[in-house]
């Protein structure tokens, strides 16, 4: 990752986008989450769905390609160690989420998960927490 990193800071120097807002950068996060979003408005296919879809596949992968370049500049603008910064947020999402209460989804049965996965996050929202 320190690698890609590297490439990120060298590839917004070249431009003299080095001191760019970093406001700006979570502005066109939020626009190209939407235009990967647009790729599945109206319709809601499965993981297997989407896979058997290679043109389908071949957008998804532009758009959050995009995605992951506008988050990866703020990080490197902010000097954020990215692999820290996900390491973190996970171990919070473990926590908060516990494996144990969504199993029965990852066999293949929804039973109720969501309605734990609403549960947990009101409790959290009602306390600050995220």
């Amino acid at each position: 990752m320190e690698a890609l990193e590297d490439e990120i800071r060298e590839y917004l120097v070249e431009r003299k986008w080095d001191q760019l807002r970093p406001g700006d950068l979570a502005k066109s996060v939020a626009i190209e989450a939407g235009e990967l979003l647009e790729l599945f408005q109206w319709d809601n296919p499965s993981l297997a769905e989407v896979k058997a879809n290679p043109e389908r596949l071949a957008e998804i992968r532009k758009e959050l390609a995009d995605v992951l370049l506008y988050c990866l500049d703020i990080a490197v603008l902010l000097e954020f160690d990215t692999v820290q910064v996900v390491k973190d947020k996970l171990e919070k999402v473990r926590h908060k989420y516990p494996a144990a209460l969504f199993k029965d989804r990852a066999e293949g049965t929804d039973a109720g998960t969501e309605d734990i996965y609403w549960q947990i996050k009101r409790e959290h929202r009602q306390k600050g927490t995220s």
